[in-house]
């Protein structure tokens, strides 16, 4: 049986470092076989994940061995944190190694949105040539409102600062002296809604963010504004979003995370014929730089782990 269960993608020098002090299984396809992770955990010391594979009741049972759990990413929503510390597993997410991988995606995103350009490829072949439909608007002199303003909103608010925006945030745990508020105005939910001309989610995904953007917020959102979220799928109510999209509430969409992952063909159905939305696979903090950051710190931590240095 192997020490360690790698059951999503890692990168291969981070799973060679673990490979040569410990026995390891790399298996990125366990995420579609979730069945079988039980059996192969059995055995096992460290079991390294990413936001696929739910580690919950059934791998922490079989896991009678389990010491540790890798996180290959931030947001701990697909594992039972409360049962992992009940059992004396310690849980390891890769804080800050994506930060960067977010930022950029949100500012790129944002700056499409507003643009419009960019979704016009099809017109452009068809000989449409839409140039006035699409002039689209800059980022200077905008406002962007950060829900949630951890390090990744705070990534972005400088970046944002740079291109000439002001930056709304809310964020009811950072304390209002915090430094970090010298990048943004410490504001009301409302007021980030009510005043932005795109908001950005970074909140965890918890009992009282679940369809925090609801029909109700949408509606207090300017309708020339844009919504992104690369946070957590279930802050956003997918189908009032795709309501206020076609009916023209709002100005466009990004959504990098949703309810269902993977999307299914059946849970996508809803955003079927919106040009003003944007979809991606989870993957804004995905490169390949952030890979191997992300990759070798949770390597890392689950060698400290194992060999008692932890």
């Amino acid at each position: 049986m192997s020490e360690i269960i790698i059951t999503e993608f890692m990168d291969e020098a981070a799973v060679a470092l673990l490979s040569a002090r410990h026995d390891t299984l790399y298996d990125p396809s366990l995420a579609d076989r979730q069945d079988a992770i039980p059996e192969m955990v059995a055995g096992a010391r460290a079991l390294i994940v990413r936001n696929r594979t739910k580690v919950g009741t059934p791998i922490l049972e079989a896991g009678e061995k389990l010491a540790c759990v890798g996180r290959l990413g931030v947001g701990l929503d697909n594992i039972d944190v409360e049962a992992c510390r009940a059992r004396s597993v310690a849980v390891y997410p890769a804080t800050g190694a994506n930060d960067l991988s977010v930022a950029e995606y949100v500012m790129t995103t944002a700056a499409m949105l507003m643009r419009h350009a960019y979704l016009s490829t099809k017109d452009v072949i068809d000989g449409k040539w839409p140039r006035q439909a699409l002039a689209g608007g800059e980022l200077a002199g905008r406002t962007l409102g950060l829900v949630g303003f951890g390090s990744i909103a705070r990534e972005i608010a400088w970046r944002a600062h740079a291109l000439g925006m002001t930056i709304l945030a809310y964020d009811p745990f950072c304390p209002p002296d915090h430094e970090a508020w010298r990048l943004a105005h410490n504001v009301s939910l409302d007021n980030v809604l009510e005043s932005s001309d795109v908001v950005s989610l970074h909140t965890p995904l918890t009992d009282q963010t679940r369809h925090l953007i609801d029909a109700a917020n949408l509606a207090k959102m300017k309708p020339t504004a844009a919504l992104i979220n690369a946070a957590r799928g279930g802050i956003v109510d997918e189908t009032a979003l795709a309501e206020a999209l076609k009916a023209g509430k709002l100005a466009g969409a990004a959504l990098d995370v949703f309810e269902t992952e993977p999307l299914t063909a059946e849970a996508g159905e809803k955003f079927a014929g919106i040009a003003n939305l944007v979809l991606t696979p989870h993957i804004a903090g995905v490169t390949e730089e952030s890979n191997v950051r992300v990759s070798r710190m949770i390597a890392e931590k689950v060698l400290s782990h194992l060999e008692g240095n932890a």
